[in-house]
């Protein structure tokens, strides 16, 4: 009831009120310039003109359609995926066709031949609504401003605003109960606007958004090339690392060796041979060995751990053995993902939880991994401070274009305050 008691004085009651207003010029205009050009080409393609006419038709109609999407977003929050880019085929024939046979701009058309009574409709409600329930709560304030002066058929002089036959409102009891039905209408006019606009929110992703193959192609193009970028960026860092650390230690372990070796070789010039510095170099040498075995094998830990060859609840055990929190690890896997996925898996567990132990001030956190119908859902939590998100800069993106690859999701809900819980979820194929 209190719901219904506010209805009239939120912000999206009036947002969608002015968007029925707003809508109907540019329904109208597209309608009528739709109908006109369309009729145009359709007379006209006994010649080479009409043709060209409804293919610009179509073309244009996916722009008139941005700015139908562009209203209902900024006024009612109708979020909808941009459409592919046109890209017509090479040459006049191949623009012609490629026209003609754009799906967007023929839904496009639908659209607006469809929003012109739509628009209609919605205005009305809103006019009818909102004009008479106002003029119906200020009938008494509106006697006192007009003083209007009604003479009937016996010559009675009656002062009304509103007449039926013979039955005038002309007296206070009378006008206070029109402003009761004003009022009453006031407190529906909201849910009935609501309603026609809803028809709209239906219509506009429908017709004005990308088709499902479309937008698959889309994901898929995109997430190729996230896929290109990324392994590219695997091999850059790993001819860094191999340049900067493991080639160095090797490069230094070569020139320790020559070294020594000169030393050793001081015995067949008759010089005393200067033992200590020998050892020297070779211990050297020996520690650089190391180091860049160490390097290697980190290295190649990064590509691809090989405790996952004993399958990721074995590696989750192990990241969680290592991590700064305390970490608990829950695994339901009853049939095993392939690499790939449990690669990404095991990657985006070790990046969360390298977030809760620098920045989350958790004291503890949950690894949870649920393998079922062909779906792995990987849920890391923890009860920091909260506020995470996938921001430009943030590890968090980094991730969501990795599992993107995929066609995996990654949802975060992290309140400020905590805690925080970021959920992967992974088609395993199966």
């Amino acid at each position: 009831m209190n719901t219904f008691l506010k209805a009239p004085f939120t912000r999206r009651t009036w947002a969608e009120a002015g968007y029925t207003v707003a809508a109907l010029p540019l329904a109208v205009v597209g309608f009528m310039v739709t109908i006109a050009l369309a009729a145009t080409g359709a007379f006209l393609t006994v010649t080479l003109v009409g043709l060209p006419i409804i293919g610009a038709v179509v073309v244009g109609s996916r722009s008139w359609g941005g700015l139908h999407k562009g209203l209902a977003r900024k006024m009612l929050g109708v979020e909808v995926a941009p459409l592919r880019e046109f890209r017509p085929k090479r040459g006049p024939l191949g623009l012609l066709s490629s026209s003609l046979g754009n799906a967007e701009g023929w839904r496009a058309i639908a659209y607006t031949v469809l929003k012109f009574p739509l628009a209609m409709v919605m205005f009305l409600v809103t006019f009818s609504f909102w004009f008479y329930g106002l003029a119906a709560l200020a009938y008494p304030l509106l006697l006192v401003v007009f003083d209007p002066s009604n003479t009937d058929d016996k010559g009675v002089e009656h002062r009304s605003l509103i007449q039926f036959g013979d039955w005038y409102v002309d007296t206070w009891q009378r006008g206070f109960a029109v402003s009761a039905v004003g009022l009453v209408l006031l407190l529906v006019a909201p849910w009935f606007v609501r309603g026609v606009v809803a028809l709209d929110r239906l219509l506009i992703p429908a017709l004005l958004g990308p088709t499902k193959t479309s937008q698959r192609v889309a994901d898929l193009e995109e997430t190729r090339a996230l896929a290109v970028d990324d392994s590219a960026a695997t091999l850059r860092r790993i001819e860094r690392d191999l340049h900067d650390g493991a080639q160095a230690r090797l490069v230094a372990l070569a020139m320790n060796l020559s070294m020594a070796k000169e030393k050793l070789d001081d015995e067949d010039t008759q010089r005393p041979m200067d033992v200590d510095r020998a050892r020297t170099l070779v211990d050297s040498a020996l520690g650089n060995a190391r180091e860049a075995i160490v390097e290697l094998r980190d290295l190649a830990r990064g590509i691809h751990p090989p405790v996952l060859d004993q399958g990721l609840d074995a590696a989750l055990a192990t990241l969680a053995a290592c991590s700064a929190v305390p970490v608990e690890v829950r695994t339901d896997i009853t049939v095993r993902p392939p690499a790939t996925i449990e690669t990404i898996a095991y990657f985006c567990a070790a990046e969360l939880l390298t977030n809760v132990a620098h920045h989350s001030g958790a004291s503890i956190a949950t690894v949870t991994v649920v393998v079922r119908d062909g779906l792995l859902r990987l849920t890391v939590a923890d009860d920091g401070r909260g506020g995470a998100h996938a921001g430009r800069g943030s590890g968090l993106t980094g991730l969501v274009e990795r599992v993107r690859t995929v066609d995996g999701v990654l949802r975060i809900v992290s309140p400020l305050g905590g805690p925080t819980e970021v959920t992967v979820e992974l088609p395993t194929g199966g």
